[in-house]
């Protein structure tokens, strides 16, 4: 039994080779980028809108207000980073139903890659609201022999994230193809029930916490999203 889609060679070059976790990540892709072409190319302001405009704002707008709930920012900040996290995760994680289908999300150079991406962001986004000093700072208080243990605490939590939304999207993918080869009929339906619920937490999690890590860096020194919006008035 594979456990990754990393373990399906689908092509083999030699000096190279496309898995499964190329194909869909770039399948993913591909689809978001057309479905919001789709959905964007015909946007109006009037009174009836289509279906898939009125999906997109109740979509994006859940995303702002929960964004500025949280980090009590102007969303504008976040949405970029956050929401395509979100989004990517979310429909990876649906699409775990389709027969065939591959999950990138089940992939661990995948997760790497995403929690790596919020590694590099915190200190970015940090550095937009706080000085170098300030923000360097942090990692020795309350004093310097703290520094090993921050530092530690900063990699251990990127690892976390990692193998946490590895971990759950592969342990439901087995658990599926396990039950299938010994129930074949109704209890792997309940389980790809299950496991759709799960990847939608997951991909809520996922983007939650590293919402929060990001928030967190820029705390210091940060105003009110009434505050921001008034000085770009």
């Amino acid at each position: 039994m594979k456990y990754s889609p990393d373990h399906y060679i689908l092509l083999d070059w030699g000096w190279g080779q496309l898995n499964a976790t190329l194909l869909f990540t770039w399948v993913i892709m591909l689809m978001m980028a057309g479905g919001s072409w789709l959905v964007t190319r015909h946007l109006n302001s009037s009174t009836t809108i289509s279906n898939w405009q009125n999906l997109l704002e109740v979509l994006v707008q859940g995303m702002v207000d929960h964004i500025e709930e949280i980090t009590h920012r102007s969303a504008h900040h976040f949405l970029p980073m956050v929401g395509t996290l979100f989004l990517f995760i979310l429909v990876s994680n649906i699409l775990s139903i389709v027969p065939f289908f591959q999950p990138p999300t089940g992939s661990l150079s995948t997760t790497t890659a995403f929690a790596l991406l919020v590694f590099v962001a915190v200190p970015a986004y940090g550095l937009t609201t706080r000085t170098l000093k300030n923000y360097l700072g942090e990692y020795i208080k309350p004093t310097i022999l703290m520094l090993p243990f921050n530092i530690l605490a900063e990699i251990s939590r990127t690892f976390a994230l990692a193998v946490r939304l590895y971990g759950n999207v592969m342990s439901g993918t087995v658990i599926g193809m396990v039950l299938l080869i010994i129930t074949p009929l109704f209890v792997p339906v309940i389980m790809q029930i299950l496991g759709l619920l799960t990847g939608v937490i997951q991909a809520y999690i996922f983007a939650l916490l590293a919402l929060v890590y990001i928030a967190s860096a820029m705390e210091e020194e940060s105003q009110p999203i009434k505050e921001e919006q008034h000085d770009r008035n």
